[in-house]
């Protein structure tokens, strides 16, 4: 009948029996503690993007787990051997691609903290602290946005922090769409049309997919480079109009505060103005932006959003705060809860029937959901508003200095507007005075080789975007630990390059 297969474990003194035994979390977290920050102080000098192979890993790592414990200190040293060089560095100073995910000790310890309390906060029964520490951070963060009082608890709206932007807009189309069908009937959801613009993330397409908008009632609406790339309310009309003159109906608008591609900004007052003529929900996506709208002086990107449904950003993008962390405003929580909401027989407890309490679970897509305030109420303590700002500042600082120094070399030119932190730009090799689409096109392809050249040496990382036809190179400042020097060097980096990749064309 062959063998017998047994857990028997070995006799084994130096692994506790207990999974969550105190002292050895105690001993093996400060050998964690002690790894990550000698990887801090050492990671600028990794190779940022990961110059590993696909399917490298299956070949240091064996086919099956082990039957029996292994130490920590062996693990760490795989750690070490076997992840670390099949990291992206995202924390390296020398980090300036997509955009930031910018952490801090706080945002780590707090991180930390919920991890280690490990609750499953669906409800406000099922962890008191979790739901109101949450409802409060995002009052505190609203106001520190100087948002309406519209979109805070205090008066009548409230915030919630979901995973990604990802999740924010598919919740509020969510919501929209059962608003509107509610008025037209359920059997018209082929009619609805979601807005965004060439420029708006992938998300919100994805959103639309998943909501059961028919994949043809989604609109790109075109941007020019005479609006810097930026969603015009006149753009907008005409293509509203058109849809409702073919019988369809106008549902949602995600506007973008700070594109992915160039960080343009849709003109938000007069897309809200259009917006209400034609009963659209407008979620205002700030995913990148919203962090340094806390600064006076950057408030005014967001001028408009007192008319706008819902508002968003990523505290785990430029606002030191560990992902994942997205910051969620409606004005009316009564549309997420009824288009999320769920009450089983397991779920019910006095508190929700008491109508005093908020129960996030009926906010958001999943059931189950983290206790996130925690580092973000970290963060927001241990650095202060003023400090979040001026780490903020100091970002976008560094960001005009490579602005500077990219004007002072005739063969590079800013290609957008630089309106926060990250710098659009690109090589011109080829004068496309006269040489039209052609010339356009080596130049575009001259940029993408110089990108892969830049990044395949490992000194920094940065990425691309196609704007208008013409592929730029991204230049994002925002991680923690970069300073001015970084950035200095940096374009002495561009510059290498560009100089080794013309003497490669010339032979």
């Amino acid at each position: 009948m062959g063998s017998l297969y047994t857990d028997i474990t070995e006799n084994n003194p130096a692994f506790p029996s207990n999974p969550l035994d105190p002292e050895e979390f105690r001993r093996q977290g400060h050998m964690v503690i002690d790894f990550l920050a000698d990887y801090y102080r050492e990671v600028g000098n990794y190779p940022v993007r990961s110059q590993v192979e696909p399917g490298y890993l299956r070949k240091c790592i064996p086919e099956s787990a082990p039957n029996q414990p292994e130490p920590i200190e062996t693990i760490l040293k795989d750690v070490q051997s076997h992840i670390v060089p099949g990291i992206t560095h995202w924390q390296s100073p020398n980090y300036y691609a997509y955009f930031p995910s910018s952490g801090s000790t706080a945002g780590f310890l707090g991180e930390m903290l919920s991890t280690g309390f490990n609750i499953v906060g669906f409800n406000w029964m099922s962890s008191p602290a979790a739901t109101e520490l949450e409802s409060i951070v995002m009052d505190w963060l609203g106001n520190m946005l100087k948002l309406p009082s519209s979109f805070l608890f205090s008066g009548g709206g409230g915030g919630v922090l979901q995973g990604t932007t990802c999740e924010a807009i598919l919740c509020t189309l969510t919501a929209a769409r059962d608003k509107m069908l509610d008025k037209i009937g359920r059997d018209q959801i082929g009619k609805l049309v979601v807005y965004g613009s060439d420029q708006t993330h992938c998300a919100l397409q994805k959103a639309a997919q998943i909501a059961g908008i028919h994949p043809g009632n989604f609109r790109a609406v075109q941007t020019f480079i005479s609006d810097s790339f930026g969603l015009s309310a006149a753009e907008l009309t005409k293509t509203v109009e058109a849809d409702i003159s073919a019988g369809l109906v106008p549902l949602f608008l995600c506007a973008t505060v700070g594109t992915t591609s160039s960080t343009a900004v849709d003109f938000l007052p007069g897309l809200c103005k259009v917006a209400a003529e034609h009963g659209i929900w407008v979620h205002v996506d700030a995913a990148y932006a919203g962090s340094a709208c806390i600064c006076p002086e950057f408030r005014h990107f967001i001028d408009g959003v007192e008319d706008a449904d819902s508002f968003s950003f990523n505290a785990h993008k430029w606002f030191f705060t560990t992902l994942d962390c997205c910051c969620l405003w409606v004005k009316n929580p009564n549309s997420l809860v009824r288009a999320l909401s769920t009450n089983p027989e397991y779920l019910k407890n006095k508190a929700t029937e008491s109508k005093q309490v908020v129960d996030y679970k009926d906010w958001q897509i999943a059931l189950s959901r983290r206790f996130r305030s925690l580092k973000l109420w970290l963060v927001l303590r241990s650095y202060g508003v003023a400090n979040l700002r001026n780490f903020l500042r100091s970002h976008v600082k560094m960001a005009k200095v490579f602005e500077g120094l990219i004007s002072l070399d005739r063969r590079f030119e800013v290609v957008v507007p630089r309106y926060f932190a990250t710098v659009c730009f690109r090589f011109v090799h080829a004068d496309e005075t006269d040489g039209g689409d052609e010339a356009l096109g080596i130049n575009n392809e001259t940029n993408k080789k110089l990108l892969e050249m830049i990044n395949a040496s490992g000194k920094i990382y940065m990425t691309h975007a196609v704007i208008g036809g013409i592929y730029v190179i991204r230049f994002a400042v925002g991680a923690t630990l970069t300073e001015e020097h970084h950035v200095r060097d940096a374009w002495k980096v561009v510059q290498h390059h560009t100089t080794l990749l013309l003497s490669e064309l010339r032979n």
